[in-house]
């Protein structure tokens, strides 16, 4: 395992490629966030935004890239024919499911946190300009509170469950492009469907199964009681999301040849 790990440490990293979406990753979500942060106006006590979230709009761009990275990770291997090698040179197919995804995990890990931070930081120093004061209601953000430290902590696992579920898809479907399409349609097609029914039932419904709409709840700092789904439940949809998808890409990996 640990030398599975360094062979797909070393694919990732001298892929060039993959150090720019990386990057594209940290400087998306913290230009949309920081974007928001100073478009964002509250003018009065109640004016009911919710300062963390704005700050964090980025990671809805952001995990567009993570997505991407991961199935790259996989689906450039089986373009390139460079799977036969990795499963000549690693028999043992669940070892190299289990070592792709501790990199992805590992990267994601670093990459997520940099741009959550990033974007919080701007938000700390933008915000109160923007009318998010304590006259109004707000406190300046901070990861001692206990909301905002969980919208922090629980955006960054929502971007590695995401790169998870695109790794998961493109093992399944082998091909980088129909990887990419089914990972966003399931991202987008849901909150887009919640809109158009009109029976409000379906439309939670809609909501709490998916991924977008309930992982990024964990970012939620105001009014969390109206949420469709709790914030770590939200969370949990786009776990098992992201197991069933590593589940059967893995199920694939090793029923299939190279």
């Amino acid at each position: 395992m640990r030398r599975a790990g360094r062979a797909e440490w070393t694919k990732l990293r001298t892929d060039a490629s993959n150090g720019w979406l990386a990057l594209g990753v940290i400087a998306l979500t913290v230009a949309v966030g920081a974007a928001v942060a100073m478009t964002s106006r509250c003018d009065a006590t109640g004016c009911g935004s919710d300062p963390t979230r704005l700050s964090l709009t980025g990671v809805m761009v952001g995990q567009v890239v993570v997505a991407i990275v991961a199935v790259l990770m996989a689906g450039n291997e089986y373009g390139t024919g460079m799977m036969l090698t990795t499963l000549t040179a690693v028999p043992r197919r669940l070892t190299v499911l289990w070592s792709k995804s501790a990199v992805l995990t590992a990267v994601t890990l670093v990459t997520g946190t940099v741009s959550v931070l990033g974007s919080l930081l701007i938000g700390r120093l933008v915000q109160p300009g923007r009318g998010f004061t304590r006259e109004h209601g707000f406190r300046a953000l901070s990861l001692a509170d206990e909301p905002t430290l969980r919208a922090a902590v629980g955006s960054v696992l929502y971007l590695v469950l995401i790169g998870l579920l695109g790794l998961g898809v493109a093992l399944a479907v082998r091909h980088s492009a129909t990887a990419i399409g089914i990972v966003l349609a399931l991202l987008f097609v849901f909150p887009i469907l919640a809109q158009v029914v009109a029976d409000p039932d379906w439309q939670r419904h809609l909501q709490q199964i998916s991924p977008l709409t309930a992982g990024l709840a964990v970012q939620t700092t105001v009014g969390v009681d109206d949420l469709p789904i709790g914030p770590w439940q939200g969370l949990g949809v786009v776990a098992l999301w992201a197991a069933g998808a590593l589940a059967v890409g893995g199920r694939l990996l090793c029923a299939r040849d190279a």
